[in-house]
């Protein structure tokens, strides 16, 4: 069981390092592309695109819960639920997560 969650962890840092190595790449490669012709910019390095990545994280994505729009709105459905329909719903998720033959708590 802790193998199993080492692993996922392992695998979900190395997907994200990946992901921050690609995205990176991408706006240094647009930056220096586009900048300087069309603003007279300087070119950027890798670390310096990391840096304009986290600042627009920062100014136009925000820190937000994960999910926390969707978890509200389910909450409020869920509560909404008489029990034989979140029984249903539990098996339908269930089975289509791969765990067909699991109990629903």
């Amino acid at each position: 069981m802790i193998e199993r969650r080492v692993k996922k962890i392992v695998k979900i840092l190395i997907i994200g390092i990946m992901a921050l190595t690609t995205f990176g790449f991408l706006v240094m490669v647009l930056w220096n592309w586009l900048a300087p012709p069309i603003l007279g910019a300087h070119t950027i390095n890798f670390w310096q695109a990391l840096g304009i990545l986290a600042l627009s994280k920062i100014l136009f994505g925000g820190f937000h819960k994960h999910g926390g729009h969707w978890k509200g709105r389910m909450g409020e459905r869920w509560a909404q639920m008489t029990p034989e329909e979140r029984e249903k719903l539990r098996q339908a998720m269930a089975s289509r997560c791969g765990r067909a033959g699991v109990e629903a708590k």
